[in-house]
This record gives C-alpha cells, structure tokens and sequence, in this order.
C-alpha cells in the first residue's frame, strides 16, 4: 500500500464501520481516516471499547450532520453477568459485589416493564460527560465520586431474547443518552442480584442498514488493493446522515441565495415546517429551518464542489 499523503483529501461521506472489541472509537476512527486519506473525520457517538458493532464515521462535510445521528435512536444487543457488580458496570471493571444468583426466568420478564418507556437514568460515573471541564471517567479512576443529576431517555423496546444462569441477553431499542451499562446496572439492582455487561454489540443507528457495516479487517483488505475509488464506494451519501427530513428542492434562484447563507421567502404549498434538506436538482445543499412564516432559514450547508448555475 502506497503511502499516506501528507495532506487529507476532501471526501465527504459516511462510512459504517463494524467497530472491533478492545479499541476505543476515536482510535479506530483515527485509523479509518488515515485509510481514506481524508482530510476531516469523527464518529457520531463512542461505543466502549468492551463494545463491538455500528460505529457511523462521518468523513469531510459529513461532519456537519454528526449531531444528527448521535441524537438519533440505537440498538443494541446485550449480554449480562447476573450476580456480579462491578465499577464499571461491564467486564473491564472491577468486581465490587458477589451475590448469589436464583432468579427465574418469570422473574427477569416480570421486571423487564418497569424498565420500558420513559425513564430518568443516573449517567455511570465511567463515562465521557463533562464535568467542570473533564470527563467523568477521570474522575472516577481518581477514586472521586461526583454527584450527577438524572437524565431522561426513552426505551423503546427492551426484548428478552435468552437467560442462561447467570448470563442473561436482552435486546434494546433506546433514544440518545442511554447508557446500557447503567440500564444492566439497575436491572441488577431490581432483581437483587447485581449485574454487569459481559458483551455488548451495537446493531443499528437510526436507519443505517446492518448489511452496509464493514469490519476493519475487510477495510484494510480493501485499502491494501491501493485503489482510492474502490474505498469511496463503500461510502454512504452525505444526506444519509439526515435521511428522516423531509426534502425541498429549490429552484437555481433560490438555491444560489441559500449558498450565500441568506434567507428566503418561497411558496410552501406541502406545508413543510421545522427541519429539513435543501436539494437543487440532485446536489444536496444542507439543512434548513422552514418557520410558520415561511422563510428558509438555511442552518448547515456544505460547501459545493460546483456552483450552482
């Protein structure tokens, strides 16, 4: 493989990863963006290094939209250790408490409803959030505890899919926000036993299909044939990342206006209201905010490759 430019290239697309066990995200992004030679990368949401599964990598003006899809929904599947509790919450933490394991299955499903819909969840003091500047993580290996208040997520759908004692495997559907080590952490709590996450694998973000991730393995293979257009194949659309909004196609006047970042007063016979993507003929422009009154308030654009004509 022939060396890495010393300057990135300006690629812009997103690229689903199948993000390996053992390495952090932003190691493995970093390792991403050095295969594409891009110029600009970051994921959208780190998974644990214990975790495996989707990680989005957004490249070039895919940045941009990064937001949207770490506001967006998640999967997960979920593998956990009744009977034992440890700092982490998963199995590279220490264990802390040991306690003996009779729970039924009868049990686990019975407990499983108080753990659906809308719920306030204590983030675990090994995680990334901030506090007074530094994760909460550093904290936490200091031995210091910080008060954290809670926040509220959603669980959509929390599927029992198989309990072998003392491994027990759920399946997760959660909004933004959810920690799963936190979720086992208090399920474990309920059930009087304690758990920890053993194995956890993240099988989908928002809408990205599980058919389009790539391992790293099979990247590398790819990125071995030295052929950079073959690379940029197994990139999705810049869009992708905001595939859920509604599309307004401008005309070649408006269009040219909302590049310059102005706003626009146009005849909005769909209604269209709140966010969604501009389109001129088939180039994708970015998002914008349509109002009650409505003027496009253009929000994130990208830059052209060519201008509008």
């Amino acid at each position: 493989m022939s060396k890495p430019r010393k300057r990135g290239r300006d690629i812009h697309g997103v690229f689903l990863l199948d993000k390996p066990q053992g390495v952090s995200s932003n190691d493995i992004m970093q390792k991403v963006k050095r295969l594409f030679q891009a110029n600009k990368a970051g994921h959208t949401g780190a998974l644990d290094p214990l975790a495996t599964g989707m990680l989005p990598i957004c490249l070039g003006e895919a940045t941009k939209f990064s937001q949207f899809l770490l506001d967006a929904d998640k999967r997960y599947l979920v593998t956990a250790k009744l009977g034992e509790r440890t700092d982490t919450s998963d199995a590279d933490g220490k264990i802390v408490q040991t306690r003996d394991v009779s729970i039924k299955t009868s049990e686990i499903l019975t407990a499983l409803p108080h753990f659906r819909g809308e719920l306030m969840q204590v983030p675990t003091m090994y995680s990334a959030l901030k506090y007074q500047g530094k994760p909460l993580y550093e904290y936490a290996r200091a031995g210091i505890e910080v008060e954290r208040e809670a926040r509220p997520i959603t669980i959509f759908e929390l599927k029992f899919i198989e309990y072998q004692a003392p491994f027990l495997t759920l399946e997760v559907h959660c909004s933004k926000g959810t920690y799963i080590r936190t979720l086992i952490d208090d399920l474990g709590e309920y059930l009087g036993c304690g758990a920890h996450v053993t194995k956890l694998r993240r099988t989908a973000v928002a809408d990205y299909p599980t058919s389009s991730m790539m391992t790293w393995e099979a990247l590398q293979q790819l990125a071995e044939q030295d052929d950079l257009a073959t690379l940029e194949q197994q990139l999705l659309p810049v869009d992708s990342a905001v595939s859920k909004l509604p599309v307004l196609s401008l005309t070649s006047e408006q269009a040219r206006a909302v590049n310059f970042g102005q706003r626009v007063k146009f005849d909005n016979p769909s209604a269209l209201n709140g966010l969604v993507r501009l389109f001129y003929l088939s180039q994708f422009l970015g998002v914008a905010m349509i109002g009650e009154d409505n003027v496009i308030r253009p929000q994130r654009l990208i830059q052209q490759d060519k201008k509008v004509q």
